[in-house]
Order: structure tokens, then C-alpha cells, then sequence
């Protein structure tokens, strides 16, 4: 059985084997502290307006989703939920 100390997974990319997007970087995390294993990985997510405004939701992938954790990358099957249209300016004003 091959084994990885968490502080090796930060950093690394996360890439979707559907879709061959890249979902970001691993940040953090879950961890079962009955069990002491881990329970998925976060990515956390992007700040808006260099973090001025906040950052969008955390995508946080189940343990079970996870495919490979390779040297420089974790292969994972993770469908993200569809995003809702954005309702700025310029639809207010009918573009």
C-alpha cells in the first residue's frame, strides 16, 4: 500500500478525468477524527475583486471521488454543480 503525508497533497493541481479541467490546487483537508482518515480534499474557492468581496463557494471533493494521487497531480471524478447566470450591470440593463 502506497502512502502520502498530507502536507504532500497542498499545492498539488486537481484535474477532472471527464473533462480533463483543472480544478484548482488542493488547500485543505477533511478529516474523520473518529477514524482518523481523511474524508475529502477543499480547494478553496476564487477571491472576487482580490479578495475585496469575499471568494466564491469551496468545491470540496469526497474521498470516494478521488481516482490517483499522483506525484504533481490528484486525478478526480467530480461533476461541479452548474453555476447560476450572474445577475450584474449589464443584464439589468438587457445585455
Amino acid at each position: 500500500m502506497a502512502s502520502c503525508r498530507i502536507g504532500e497533497l497542498w499545492k498539488k493541481d486537481v484535474v477532472c478525468v471527464d473533462s480533463g479541467v483543472c480544478l484548482g490546487r488542493v488547500d485543505d483537508v477533511e478529516v474523520d477524527v473518529c477514524t482518523a482518515q481523511l474524508t475529502a480534499i477543499v480547494i478553496y474557492g476564487r477571491s472576487r475583486l482580490f479578495g475585496l468581496l469575499g471568494r466564491e463557494e469551496d468545491t470540496v471533493i469526497c474521498w470516494q471521488d478521488i481516482q490517483l494521487i499522483g506525484e504533481d497531480t490528484v486525478l478526480v471524478r467530480y461533476c461541479p454543480p452548474q453555476a447560476e447566470p450572474r445577475k450584474g450591470l449589464f443584464s439589468f440593463l438587457g445585455f
